[in-house]
């Protein structure tokens, strides 16, 4: 689908808990907003459905593909809104028992699913008493996505994937990446904004990053910080912490503009590595 006309996309920041339906509520309500702000687009972060330091509760809350509550929500929400919806990440079965997929499923307006993707890095990171390992409970998918839409090529990415450039030279020439993410605080104040910047401006497009942001009541915090930024890597927009919708105008004569004045696209040399 040809990008050829200035488009809104919205991205929203959640502070989810532990309470699926508490997180769909909030969550329909943030898709209102974002469409009342005239957004075809709108981006879900990282656990929008489900926040909890128990594992166990991650998997019972899994789903099979095509069908559950969280998928269902998506994809009516989508349809009654009339709004394109990448829906940040949702608990998906495995291959593996006692571990999930965490995917990133994405409906047309009119509620059909047209794009899944897999997280393929799990983060791992400890640092004094902060200890993630996403490899005990989640399987980790192996394929680059992207997908065609109002706003033209989009890739799909989730969180940890930010740190790997690979994946997103892997996806070709794409107009939008987007990135949902549960940052934690410590690594988000160290590397959030940088990284993102980097992949717009790396791969001259832009980039959409809906983030868990503030304190969850289990007492971890989230960086926050959602953002969406051109492919100059320009700031459009940023919301530094709590659950709210952010609205930038996406214009295909800025993204031609950059990539003309400064082709890199075209000057890769994908043989030599």
């Amino acid at each position: 689908m040809p990008f050829t006309r200035p488009v809104k996309i919205a991205v929203l920041q959640t502070v989810s808990v532990s309470d699926v339906a508490a997180n769909l509520a909030v969550a329909d309500d943030l898709i209102a907003e974002a469409v009342g702000l005239g957004a075809q687009m709108v981006a879900l972060p990282e656990y929008f459905a489900l926040m909890s330091p128990d594992e166990a509760a991650r998997v019972g809350a899994c789903e099979r593909e095509g069908a559950g509550p969280i998928q269902d929500f998506l994809s009516e929400a989508a349809a009654r809104h009339g709004v394109w919806i990448v829906g940040g990440t949702l608990p998906l079965a495995a291959d593996v028992p006692g571990k999930t997929r965490n995917t990133t499923l994405v409906f047309d307006d009119c509620g059909n699913r047209v794009a899944r993707y897999d997280k393929i890095h799990l983060f791992c990171f400890e640092y004094g008493k902060e200890r993630y390992d996403e490899a005990a409970s989640i399987e980790p998918g192996s394929r680059v996505v992207c997908f065609d839409s109002p706003v033209g090529r989009v890739g799909l990415a989730v969180c940890y994937d930010l740190r790997f450039p690979e994946l997103f030279r892997a996806m070709g020439e794409v107009d939008l990446i987007v990135l949902p993410a549960a940052f934690t605080y410590t690594t988000g104040q160290a590397h959030w904004e940088t990284l993102l910047r980097a992949r717009a401006i790396e791969n001259q497009c832009y980039l959409a990053a809906a983030a868990q942001g503030g304190l969850h009541p289990y007492g971890r915090r989230t960086w926050g910080h959602s953002m969406i930024v051109n492919p100059w890597g320009d700031i459009l927009a940023c919301r530094p912490e709590g659950a709210g919708v952010l609205v930038a105008e996406l214009d295909p004569d800025r993204l031609l503009a950059v990539r003309r004045c400064l082709p890199a696209l075209n000057h890769r040399r994908p043989e030599l590595f």
